[in-house]
């Protein structure tokens, strides 16, 4: 039987989904002795998911710069504390790597937030949001993307928290390195519905019925 895709996922309904946690080893990096180590290990892989976050500014016209980086593998991610590193020579040089495939959601706003710290040139990269329309679905958001993809709810409830704190909580921790490992799941599972065309896209829940 194929797998039951919607062209728009309807929000109200993840909210009822099991949750999905990234369960491998987070490692936060505070030196840029940590960072130059951690980028040297990322580089050995042949796939790494990647967000930021932003500490909120509930300021008109005023926005904070990019407090967290985090790089995931599919079992350990490290988490780039960006207020305490800055945008190092060993992150410049991971970001510019055109041989280790980075992929992610809404890059573009990513790349620009890090390019607020520092300059580089990005290297490889694949937005999520540029290429799921190759398989008919309209929705962008990485909550709504997984839900879709596999049935489980990411849950976004650190999302609006404070990033630059001193020490960031378990949850915090949780949630972004679920965000950046969430990518590369995303990446994979599009690849194979890709290849297989094992899915059946429908605009409604109530039309799954009539197309099988």
């Amino acid at each position: 039987m194929p797998k039951i895709l919607y062209k728009k996922y309807d929000k109200k309904k993840i909210a009822a989904l099991p949750r999905v946690n990234f369960e491998g080893r987070i490692v936060v990096i505070l030196t840029e002795g940590e960072t130059r180590k951690a980028v040297d290990y990322l580089l050995t892989q042949p796939i790494l998911g990647i967000d930021t976050e932003t500490r909120p500014s509930f300021k008109k016209g005023h926005q904070n710069r990019v407090a967290l980086l985090q790089v995931s593998t599919p079992d350990i991610c490290f988490l780039f504390r960006l207020n305490y590193t800055n945008i190092s020579p060993a992150i410049v040089y991971l970001l510019e790597d055109t041989s280790v495939l980075k992929v992610g959601l809404s890059l573009h706003d990513d790349i620009i937030s890090l390019k607020r710290r520092k300059m580089f040139q990005p290297g490889y990269f694949f937005d999520l949001q540029e290429h799921v329309s190759e398989i008919g679905i309209e929705d962008r958001s990485l909550q709504k993307l997984y839900a879709n993809l596999f049935g489980l709810k990411i849950s976004k409830s650190q999302q609006l928290s404070n990033w630059e704190a001193d020490v960031l909580t378990q949850k915090q921790k949780l949630y972004a390195a679920t965000d950046a490992w969430a990518c590369i799941q995303l990446y994979n599972e599009l690849l194979r519905l890709k290849h297989t065309g094992d899915y059946l896209l429908v605009d409604e829940e109530e039309e799954v019925g009539k197309n099988l």
